[in-house]
């Protein structure tokens, strides 16, 4: 009785791992004779196996102490070898006493074929299947594999992807594996909405999170996508969002999506419940550590009492009291902000506990999935090291600076228990990605036509955390090339250098009736000094040289020359040389300080200079908040052929208004202040002067305000100056009525400035020029003198302008249209009441 039961229980099992392990065409047979009595290793013969060693095989049937292999150990060895997949068929039989295996083996992958696809490429594919040539084939595997193409597909937001696997059988035992892939159409977003938001209307919020609509132009871009993953950090950043704005209780309830098959896409809606806004109601500083006084670390705080309340600058403040803590030898100190709610005053009152943390020190550092960048580059954005005590604040900068690094796919930051207690192992998971960058950019505007660009870049180079880049321009007027390289971390520091050569020629147009090539070079220096504020210093050293179009040199005054052509002005009407005195230059000419540079050649300005600038903005692209000031200064004379101090600065104040309005004031100004003389004249070098036009006040044409050479039958040429200041504000209004991701803004405008106090020469003995000794200067724009001297118009007049613009943040890079019309003016300022400027990447 007990012998049946055994065998019938071998053979239950048996059949049991045959129907439960997916693999086809799996048989056990189960054994004829009885199994009483056990078989030993060596009496287990295999028939059937190609690849796999006899041996190999044996090994799956584990004998019991005595050497000796009973039923148990057989089904389990049995089990096993199913389950490694090597197999399509496996039987077991007892022959004579012997244990018989016999196998037949899964094919061998011969290649692996993609058909169908255009969207992903077949390196992506190959990537993340598990089904390898020269491996075996296994239908589960296959199966699994199918489901990641699957995955890939719906990432890239094509849900109705269909894989099927084919396999066509190929002689001695191999197999090609072929998945032909039906892409199907891409599934977007078709709505996103949000339910419960009232402080912040569904346009704006619709800025905050990265996933957007379907539109016209979403085959431009990927943001229109469905993508599980992006929706749920989209909740993420929209509490964030909430938090910085006052907003201490919101909670993003749920992000839910359906997929709507009338509309074939998915819909999208975020369940918000904001509650109340809160301010400020103090800031108070605790130290349970006798030595510190928590006071002291007040003015690492950003945290503004009647200030709205805001997550963000409380992290940071937490951040930079914990460094600061850390710096006057308080390394485990622990900065906890405490946050207590006034419900009836809609307050919170801040409190920063500063107490001794846990005594952790780092054990070691893992950096993992670096497959390019060196690990020297990721750990020198670390602050810590081995060994240093453990300081979460400094983990988190670490974290948040090597994802500003734009180097990695993903970024994560893990402890693990370290040798001891007190010790902590932290684990940098990273994922590279692509840095290089080849573009062509194409453009056009107002001021400088139509322009194209080819330019090379890669941000990691060699993967040591190097910049380059490579360009050449070409344009109507404007062509050249530029030569870049970044060193971020100086001689270990976090100092960066940048390297610039470059080469530039702005041709002749009808804004300026010249040529200039410049060829420069610039070292700078760029600093950190906080996460808002950043200094850079640099070195200029550029040549210039001024060319004249053969229209404006095509005068020859002297008589006695075979090639003596004069100019209108000495011809009376009849065409008879009238002996005036007024010199080449009257017909038509450039003006007197541009006739001084062509003759002077090419002049070298040696030049040390600085920027300090402080951001605050919330987007640099697209800002809608926050404050941008760059105050900067050169200083020319180091060397050279020019001296002077130019001095400028340039503040724009973002503040959203109501309704998804955004209103800018923008102020700028700047002097030029004369040092030295340039080339023994006084004066400064027409090329150094401040020259403005719409960069100062819309409305007017580029270099079309200030200073201006009035001299007879002259080009009227803008001179420049040597002070300007300029005062804009404007209001920035979405359209409502177009979807967001279009990128349509309108903007209304008013613009008020003025360039004067022109300081260079004004008469030369050019030349070539005839100056009779004792000659009379012109005195207006149609008194011609009898002399080369220079006269212009340098009235101190503000001018004023008001306009309406179009602002379209498009799949080709940032474009503006702009009409504007001049309210009050100079006598001869040049007006252009429309302008367009923009560019391109493809």
């Amino acid at each position: 009785m007990n012998v049946g039961m055994r065998v019938l229980r071998g053979t239950l099992l048996a059949a049991l791992v045959v129907a439960t392990v997916p693999v086809a065409a799996v048989v056990a047979v189960p054994l004829v004779s009885s199994p009483a009595a056990a078989q030993t290793l060596s009496s287990i013969s295999v028939e059937g196996n190609r690849r796999v060693e006899l041996e190999t095989i044996r090994s799956y049937f584990k004998p019991d102490a005595s050497g000796r292999l009973d039923q148990a150990s057989i089904d389990d060895g049995l089990k096993a070898l199913i389950e490694t997949g090597l197999f399509q068929d496996v039987r077991i039989n007892r022959v004579g006493g012997r244990l018989v295996v016999s196998v037949v083996e899964n094919p061998v992958i011969n290649r692996v074929a993609f058909e169908g696809n255009k969207k992903v490429k077949d390196d992506q594919l190959t990537a993340e299947i598990q089904s390898k040539p020269r491996g075996t084939f296994s239908r589960p595997m296959v199966q699994s594999d199918v489901q990641r193409i699957v995955e890939i597909y719906r990432h890239s937001g094509r849900y109705d992807v269909r894989v099927t696997p084919e396999i066509v059988e190929q002689p001695n035992n191999r197999v090609d594996l072929i998945f032909t892939i039906n892409e199907g159409g891409k599934t977007g977003i078709k709505s996103i909405e949000f339910i419960g938001n009232h402080a912040f209307s569904s346009y704006r919020l619709k800025d905050v999170i990265k996933t957007h609509e379907s539109n016209f132009l979403s085959f431009l871009g990927g943001g229109d996508v469905y993508d599980p993953d992006r929706v749920e950090a989209d909740r993420d950043l929209l509490r964030r969002y909430y938090l910085k704005h006052g907003f201490a209780d919101v909670q993003i309830v749920a992000a839910l999506t359906e997929y709507d098959p009338a509309r074939h896409g998915f819909l999208v809606t975020f369940k918000i419940d904001e509650g109340q806004q809160y301010r400020v109601g103090s800031v108070t500083f605790e130290s349970s550590i006798p030595s510190l006084d928590g006071n002291s670390l007040r003015s690492f705080s950003r945290v503004n009492v009647g200030a709205l309340y805001n997550a963000e600058a409380l992290e940071k403040s937490v951040e930079e009291m914990q460094v600061e803590a850390s710096r006057r030898g308080f390394a485990f100190a622990v900065v906890r902000p405490r946050g207590d709610r006034n419900f009836d005053a809609h307050t919170v009152s801040i409190v920063f506990a500063i107490d001794e943390g846990p005594r952790t020190y780092i054990e070691r550092i893992n950096i993992r999935g670096n497959t390019r960048t060196r690990d020297y580059v990721i750990r020198r954005e670390f602050d810590i090291s081995e060994g240093d005590a453990y300081n979460r604040s400094l983990v988190d900068r670490a974290e948040r600076r090597l994802k500003n690094l734009d180097f990695f796919k993903t970024v994560k930051i893990t402890t693990e228990p370290g040798s001891s207690s007190d010790r902590v192992i932290l684990d940098v998971d990273v994922e590279d990605k692509s840095t290089g960058d080849f573009s062509v950019s194409g453009g056009y505007s107002t001021t400088q036509g139509a322009l194209a660009e080819v330019s090379v870049s890669e941000r990691n180079l060699l993967g040591r955390g190097l910049f380059a880049k490579a360009s050449v321009q070409y344009g109507q007027y404007a062509r050249g090339y530029s030569l870049s390289f970044v060193e971020p971390y100086l001689l270990d520091y976090r100092v960066a250098l940048g390297l610039d050569l470059y080469q530039r020629e702005q041709l002749a147009n009808q804004y300026i009736s010249y040529n200039v090539k410049t060829l420069g070079f610039s070292p700078r220096l760029g600093f950190g000094l906080r996460e808002d504020l950043t200094l850079q210093l640099r070195y200029s050293i550029y040549q210039q040289e001024i060319g004249l179009p053969d229209v404006l040199r095509n005068c020859n005054n002297n008589i006695g020359d075979p090639n003596y052509n004069p100019s209108p002005a000495f011809m009376n009407l009849n065409g008879t040389w009238d002996g005036s005195s007024l010199g080449c230059y009257s017909d038509g000419e450039a003006s007197l300080p541009i006739r001084q540079e062509l003759e002077r050649g090419r002049t070298l300005t040696s030049m040390l200079g600085y920027t300090l600038t402080y951001n605050t903005l919330d987007n640099n692209k697209n800002p809608t908040e926050g404050l941008l000031i760059d105050f900067r200064q050169d200083f020319a004379g180091v060397g050279g052929d020019v001296k002077y101090l130019k001095t400028a600065i340039d503040a724009k104040y973002y503040q959203p208004l109501v309704s998804d309005i955004v209103g800018l004031v923008h102020l700028q100004g700047g002097i030029l202040n004369n040092i030295g003389n340039y080339a023994g004249q006084n004066g400064i070098r027409m090329l150094d002067n401040f020259q403005m036009g719409p960069n100062l006040v819309r409305g007017f044409a580029p270099n079309g305000i200030g200073p201006r050479d009035i001299n007879y039958l002259s080009t009227m040429d803008a001179l420049g100056g040597t002070k300007y200041w300029g005062a804009s504000v404007e209001l920035q209004m979405p359209f409502w009525f177009l979807p967001k991701e279009v990128g349509l803004k309108g903007a209304v405008y008013a613009d008020a400035g003025s360039l004067w106090d022109y300081k260079g020469p004004t008469s030369y003995a050019l030349t070539n020029e005839f100056n009779a000794p004792g000659c009379v200067p012109s005195t207006s724009r149609t008194d011609p003198g009898t002399c080369a001297g220079l006269q212009y118009d340098d009235t101190n007049v503000i001018r004023t302008s008001a306009g309406v613009g179009l602002i379209w943040q498009s799949p080709f890079g940032p474009l503006r249209f702009d009409y504007a019309v001049p309210i009050t003016k100079g006598k001869y300022d040049r007006v252009q009441e429309f302008r367009f400027g923009g560019g391109t990447t493809f």
